[in-house]
């Protein structure tokens, strides 16, 4: 079992939503759409799942030319970032609505309620209707609703993304769980960097309707195709700046440089984009070999268990993160340390020729 879009495009009154797309997801694969607000995702669903129909191309499931057939004639659930449950109905009865519809016994019903009830922790609370329980529980009761279809593709869009940090660490835990060992497709939608790294599986990122990369998650992070596939994997914002190499080092603009190794220091002289991201370059001198900067503090703040710094260096603004607390006074120096082996260097039409994560 396979989904496959073949030069799928789509726009609304002439504007481009999504730019030709080809994709191809396995049966029983985890696969993430990745990219800002506004960047395709949920179009990308929507022709996914039959609720719109491409401009042109096609759309196979199955082995079977879907493109055009309507949802209803298609074994798929959709998860949305509103909690999406029947107010006047108890939890049981929302989880159990598409089993109806599909007209199953009563005993296949309670059977499969009762399991994907256990499975969400749902159990204890299948009598109450949704306005009695918390977010995350609604939450739970959708894709709840989803699982119990046992539907051949299931996709999510931004299912995390309204409830509060803990709910969503709990739920990001238990979504890779949750389906290990169905054979269904899942596709899901987010605009976080970290949920795609948890996650794993496969990963696509989008920039402007644009897939711009589609493999396996952690060789996407590790060694993105281009600039744009780079900064869609990268939060905070990827360090980017134009430089020039000159043997085995590049020189910033300003006199700033630094030394290469490995295969990048043997690129040919010339201009190049340099990116690092912000985890690598640290207030802290942790390892031999990191080079160093001096900036001026624009703003420092805590992210959890990070501390980010946002720093003035040449007429650019810069970003550091890095575990712990670390203080630091808007306007006052901080000297930083950077790991250059960790960083990027893309050629004059923003591919990757050398560096990695």
């Amino acid at each position: 079992m396979t989904l496959e879009l073949r030069h799928v495009t789509k726009s609304v009154d002439g504007v481009p939503h999504i730019f030709e797309t080809d994709l191809l997801l396995e049966e029983g694969s985890f696969n993430v759409l990745l990219g800002t607000t506004l960047a395709g995702k949920t179009t990308l669903l929507q022709l996914m799942a039959g609720l719109d129909r491409p401009s042109s191309g096609e759309i196979w499931f199955r082995g079977s030319n879907v493109t055009g057939m309507a949802v209803q004639k298609r074994n798929v659930s959709m998860v949305y970032q509103q909690f999406i449950n029947y107010p006047h109905l108890s939890v049981y009865e929302n989880i159990a609505s598409p089993l109806r519809v599909a007209k199953l016994g009563r005993a296949e019903i309670e059977k499969r309620v009762g399991a994907v009830s256990e499975l969400l922790r749902l159990t204890p609370m299948l009598q109450r209707r949704p306005a009695e329980l918390s977010g995350g529980q609604q939450q739970r009761t959708a894709i709840a609703r989803a699982l119990v279809k046992d539907s051949d593709l299931v996709l999510l869009d931004e299912p995390l993304a309204n409830l509060d940090y803990k709910l969503r660490e709990e739920l990001r835990d238990e979504l890779p769980r949750l389906f290990a060992g169905r054979r269904c497709i899942v596709v899901y939608a987010t605009t976080e960097p970290t949920e795609a790294l948890l996650f794993g599986g496969y990963t696509a990122t989008l920039h402007e309707g644009r897939v711009t990369q589609f493999g396996p998650t952690g060789a996407i992070y590790r060694q993105p195709r281009d600039l744009l596939s780079a900064q869609v994997f990268s939060d905070p914002p990827l360090n980017v700046a134009q430089v020039i190499k000159n043997g085995p080092r590049i020189e910033l603009s300003g006199g700033i440089g630094f030394a290469l190794s490995g295969p990048a220091a043997g690129l040919p002289d010339g201009p190049y984009t340099w990116a690092i991201r912000a985890h690598h370059i640290t207030p802290l001198q942790q390892a031999a070999g990191r080079a160093t900067l001096d900036g001026r503090v624009l703003l420092a703040e805590l992210t959890g268990s990070d501390s980010v710094i946002h720093f003035h260096l040449d007429g650019a603004t810069w970003i550091s993160q890095s575990h712990g607390v670390h203080p630091f006074d808007v306007g006052a120096d901080a000297k930083l340390f950077v790991d250059v082996d960790r960083s990027f260097l893309f050629d004059a039409d923003g591919r990757l020729v050398g560096g990695s994560e």
